[in-house]
């Protein structure tokens, strides 16, 4: 396997990653921000009140993509062992 090739393995890597990731993030984010908006409205500065909706709201994306992100990281494995020579 040459330079490229470990090239191309690390960069599919990392962008299998911020795919797979990406779901939960970006739910994550738009709770926190509807959640801070909330707080900041009714003057209710407390941290766990911003944490228990995140938390359940990346669950419930997480129970509904994965399928999906299943499917993503067994195609990922797949090209990894095919790149590798492995039959």
């Amino acid at each position: 396997m040459d330079s490229s090739a470990v090239i191309d393995l690390c960069r599919n890597a990392l962008l299998s990653a911020l795919i797979i990731a990406s779901p939960m993030l970006l739910a994550g984010m738009a709770v926190g921000l509807i959640v801070g908006l909330i707080q900041a409205l009714t003057q209710v500065q407390d941290q766990t009140v911003s944490f228990v909706p995140k938390l359940i709201a990346m669950a419930v994306v997480l129970v509904v993509c994965l399928p999906w992100l299943i499917g993503r990281m067994v195609e990922f494995t797949e090209t990894v062992f095919l790149s590798a020579g492995v039959p």
